[in-house]
């Protein structure tokens, strides 16, 4: 039920709809509409910071691979902040677990589209075009992926956040709830060989955590695109699951 919230009150519900949500003890009855106000101190702290900074760096790098133009760095930033205030992209945050050896963790933030739908429709392309190209296919996923992962972790109280390292060991996503438990989770097409490269990560990054300090990984799951039903590998534990199967 949709209705729009963007009145004195829109920092909370309507009287109306939190008396029938706290009445009904429901999920998914509402759609709030209406606009935000971001908080300018967290803008500047972000757009200063020097993961900040490093960031903006990178993109303006990765861009350049395809625009011969000069990029200047204050526009980049003023394109993304738009694109979030227009809730296009979001930003995920580092994790920074507790590890055996004094590898150093890359702090800056990755970012995604808030739904895959939108860049798709902006480049044109549809799913033809994606089977032909599996590898921005694998982008698209990932996005779509990590969209799911964000609305199941919130149901649950929690947050999503990527992890890599100097030496070039990432993992998509980590699923991180209040209560200190967490899942590692690695995102691929399918397919054998790319969901053992999944394991590989998975397993690798599992041994690096200092258990002493914190707890071990809750889970570690492969997220993939193919597959009627999920199963655990007896091997290593690692559940692997279709996105069609996750559920909060």
């Amino acid at each position: 039920m949709p209705t729009n919230a963007s009145d004195s009150s829109a920092s909370s519900p309507r009287p109306g709809i939190r008396y029938t949500i706290d009445h009904r003890r429901k999920m998914g009855q509402f759609i709030l509409t209406g606009s935000a106000v971001p908080d300018k101190e967290a803008e500047k702290e972000r757009e200063h910071s020097g993961a900040g900074r490093f960031a903006w760096l990178t993109m303006r790098e990765d861009l350049k691979n395809n625009d011969t133009a000069t990029l200047d760095e204050n526009t980049i930033m003023s394109y993304l902040e738009a694109l979030r205030k227009i809730f296009v992209v979001e930003d995920m945050p580092a994790w920074n677990p507790n590890l055996r050896s004094k590898t150093a963790i890359r702090t800056a933030d990755t970012r995604y589209f808030v739904d895959p739908s939108i860049a798709t429709a902006a480049l044109g392309i549809g799913p033809a075009d994606l089977v032909n190209d599996l590898n921005t296919m694998g982008f698209f996923f990932e996005t779509l992926c990590v969209r799911d992962l964000r609305v199941f972790a919130e149901a649950l109280n929690g947050k999503v956040y990527h992890y890599r390292d100097k030496s070039g060991l990432e993992c998509d996503a980590v699923v991180h709830l209040r209560n200190g438990q967490y899942g590692l989770i690695e995102i691929k097409l399918g397919g054998q060989s790319l969901i053992d490269d999944g394991a590989v990560t998975l397993n690798a990054l599992a041994a690096q955590i200092d258990t002493s300090r914190m707890k071990a990984p809750a889970f570690k799951m492969i997220l993939t695109a193919t597959g009627e039903y999920a199963y655990r590998r007896p091997e290593d534990g690692i559940y692997v699951v279709p996105v069609g199967c996750l559920k909060p």
